[in-house]
């Protein structure tokens, strides 16, 4: 069986930063098992399985090289971007079973807009030991949602200097961990732990913003938002926050284009 397969950098605008993701749309699902070792194979933090269910509706799936995952911003930026960009389309709604429908636009200026469910993070008042001694610098405040604990610091410079011990993380899955502080040049930047559920640190995680920007913007008293993930590769988020929903702006650019054989 031959597959066609897409490799995107997404909330980026340049090759080599942002967050890659792997994206193939199908005719009929495979088979779990083969889906997990195609992402194995692939090798990215997320591979990204599509397929339509009516005129530009899609069901969407999102594998880790470890583990299917409940909801992946960059790779449905990845999916819209192919989708857009080979089948001139301009809108489209993706179906998955943790998030519900997800609504998906092409903008003129170049941004693809996805508007999320709000997943708010609550304050944590008993806070994990797992979580202390896996950060190198103690955590001002820290709030969990269903995806993430977020560790909050005033300092932005805690967020690049610090130095994590995965192995305490991963004791905390199925949650990830998020760092993040308030910024001087964005309104805030973060980054974002997953050993447990996909690799050592994701490079930009759209996700993981609905919990985030809804946090900062209550902070900060703003529904608008400029974010940046401090990863290596970097990326950048445009946020729009309602008491439902969370909007995210970005870009994407094509990497690769090819066929698979399985």
């Amino acid at each position: 069986m031959n597959l066609k397969i897409y490799q995107v950098d997404a909330f980026t605008n340049k090759i080599f930063k942002g967050n890659s993701a792997a994206v193939i749309i199908l005719e009929e699902w495979l088979e779990e098992e083969l889906m997990q070792e195609i992402a194995i194979e692939n090798n990215l933090s997320e591979t990204a399985f599509a397929k339509k269910c009516e005129d530009s509706t899609y069901e969407i799936r999102w594998f880790s090289p470890i583990t299917e995952i409940d909801f992946c911003g960059h790779a449905t930026l990845a999916t819209a971007f192919i989708l857009f960009s080979k089948n001139n389309l301009k809108k489209v709604t993706f179906k998955a079973a943790a998030v519900g429908n997800m609504d998906v636009k092409q903008l003129d200026n170049g941004y693809i807009e996805m508007i999320f469910p709000n997943r708010k993070p609550k304050l944590v008042t008993d806070i994990p030991n797992e979580l202390i001694n896996g950060l190198s610098i103690n955590p001002k405040e820290v709030f969990v949602n269903q995806q993430a604990y977020f560790a909050v610091y005033e300092k932005e410079e805690d967020i690049y200097n610090m130095e994590v011990n995965l192995e305490e993380i991963k004791k905390l899955g199925p949650l990830d961990v998020t760092i993040t502080a308030k910024s001087k040049e964005y309104d805030f930047i973060s980054r974002y732990f997953w050993p447990a559920n996909g690799g050592v640190e994701d490079p930009v995680t759209g996700s993981m913003h609905t919990g985030a920007a809804a946090l900062w913007a209550e902070k900060l008293n703003k529904n608008e938002l400029i974010a940046y993930q401090a990863s290596k590769r970097g990326g950048h988020l445009k946020c729009i926050v309602d008491d439902e929903n969370v909007t995210i702006l970005g870009e994407a650019v094509l990497y690769l284009e090819g066929d698979i054989t399985v």
